[in-house]
């Protein structure tokens, strides 16, 4: 019988001094070095929201998993809390490679990096301008946060949202603390980062059901950097590191299309894994199809059990 697979706890710092949590996964068979996939999640959310299925998944095959939580959320520490910085988490996915290479168990030239949704964005970041990954998973991602935006908010809207922006700017100039919205309401025409009724529904749901510690809010100043950040500026740069997207085809969170046009700049090897739901169904129905996918990739470029 193979061992079972087992679960830790760690913890790593990174190069500015933040202490980031979460769990390695050990494969169940007896011996390594494993290959190893570096995951955290997407926009607000912590790793009790599925990332421990899809851990498990990768785990079985073979893969070592070191999977975090983004500085601020979660386990982890860093202030302001609730704050979603783009590019210090892509920095932190790199802080996070540096840590799985020093693990016993891993292979440090076998290395990928998952992520899904605004995490989905960080790995397309990551694999084009770090060459220790030699494989990347980019599932539901945020490819265009300006292109994102003009989907979400309202015409009418976007001059409003810009004055909050500038009047937290001169608070924060004060002294004051970073003012707080909700990540998702229950109404379509409440206040919200990620508006949308799927949006409430799965957070709210996957909260109550799986991640208690979950907050639902977020600094208005991560919406205003969401809006300036554009992964697909270095899509074509990561080969030729291999590159899987999964896209939902009812994507309202990160539309399909968006994502699509994005996948065409991408260079060989690439490939491309469509779900026939929206955004949250890549972790509960589509899981199957998400999953099985990924677990083909990384075994074809890193190797595995």
């Amino acid at each position: 019988m193979p061992d079972a697979i087992n679960r830790a706890d760690i913890a790593f710092r990174t190069e500015d001094g933040i202490t980031l949590r979460g769990w390695f996964y050990r494969p169940p068979v007896a011996e390594g070095p494993f290959p190893v996939v570096v995951m955290a999640h997407g926009f607000s959310a912590v790793k009790e929201m599925y990332l421990d299925r899809f851990a498990e998944a990768f785990a079985d095959a073979g893969l070592a998993c070191l999977v975090f939580d983004n500085r601020g959320f979660g386990a982890s520490d860093g202030c302001p809390r609730q704050e979603a910085d783009p590019w210090r988490q892509v920095r932190d996915y790199r802080d996070a490679i540096t840590f799985a290479e020093t693990r016993p168990e891993v292979d440090a030239e076998r290395i990928g990096v998952w992520g899904s949704s605004y995490s989905g964005g960080h790995v397309l970041v990551v694999g084009a301008i770090d060459r220790r990954v030699r494989c990347v998973v980019s599932q539901v991602p945020l490819v265009s946060g300006h292109a994102n935006a003009a989907r979400m908010i309202h015409a009418d809207q976007v001059a409003g949202l810009r004055d909050m922006f500038h009047a937290d700017r001169r608070a924060r100039l004060a002294g004051a603390e970073p003012m707080l919205i909700p990540v998702v309401a229950v109404a379509p025409s409440d206040p919200a980062a990620l508006p949308g009724r799927d949006a409430w529904a799965w957070f709210t749901e996957t909260a109550l059901t799986r991640a208690a510690g979950w907050r639902n809010a977020i600094t208005l100043r991560s919406v205003e950097m969401y809006t300036e950040y554009e992964p697909n500026a270095y899509i074509a740069q990561i080969s030729p590191t291999p590159l899987l997207m999964v896209v939902a085809l009812q994507d309202c969170v990160t539309p399909a299309d968006i994502a699509l046009s994005a996948y065409q700049l991408a260079m060989e090897p690439k490939r491309l894994v469509t779900l026939p739901g929206g955004h949250f169904d890549a972790y509960t129905v589509g899981f199957g199809i998400a999953s099985d996918a990924a677990v083909d990739w990384l075994r074809t470029y890193l190797g595995g059990g």
